[in-house]
């Protein structure tokens, strides 16, 4: 099957790894192109840690597979953004500096609200880190992986769909669940009424 119908139809990154099916070393312009924002957006999922690994297993895996490219979106980036993301999932330890997220969702049509308030303590903003990375550890893994390409990989809803290769309403409902999930673990507690006056 070919990789689109003509040659000059592709993009820079097509280009590239249609090339790199006759001339390997043709590869380096995508790793050169993508590497930093794969390493990254992993490291903002896993650690700093584990970006090293995981960004360099990304480019290999997909260089393996290089054969499979489809140029439809005229970026490699969601391809190889779903590739770790993939390889996250199989080794997920728990997301790393999540709190971001709530930066990235800022303005989006589903986004997860904040729930402080003027009368709230103020060193219950020192948990927020934890109890996003918690809540997010607890959700149905591909809700998250969906929510976090959005937040975090800054793929678009048709993005996710090409990285994840499911229908672009799919995203949209596990974006929504999950925003949902993440509303419900971020609930605060009832708030406790205060001791009744006795006006005797």
């Amino acid at each position: 099957m070919r990789l689109v119908p003509t040659a000059s139809r592709l993009s820079e990154d097509g280009a590239a790894i249609a090339r790199s099916l006759h001339h390997p070393e043709a590869f380096a312009n995508v790793f050169d192109r993508h590497f930093a924002f794969v390493h990254r957006y992993v490291a903002r999922r896993a650690g700093r840690d584990r970006a090293d690994d995981v960004a360099s297993q990304t480019f290999t895996v997909a260089f393996a597979h290089r054969g499979r490219y489809r140029d439809d979106l005229g970026t490699a980036r969601p391809w190889l953004l779903g590739i770790a993301t993939n390889l996250l999932r199989a080794e997920y330890r728990g997301d790393a500096r999540a709190a971001s997220i709530l930066d990235r969702l800022e303005g989006e049509p589903v986004v997860v609200p904040s729930f402080s308030s003027p009368a709230a303590d103020a060193s219950a903003d020192l948990n927020d880190d934890n109890r996003l990375t918690n809540a997010l550890s607890r959700i149905d893994p591909g809700q998250r992986d969906a929510l976090l390409l959005h937040a975090l990989g800054e793929l678009s809803y048709a993005e996710i769909a090409a990285a994840l290769e499911i229908p672009i309403g799919t995203v949209r409902s596990r974006i929504s669940r999950a925003c949902a999930a993440l509303r419900t673990e971020l609930e605060p507690p009832a708030s406790v009424a205060g001791p009744r006056r006795n006006h005797a």
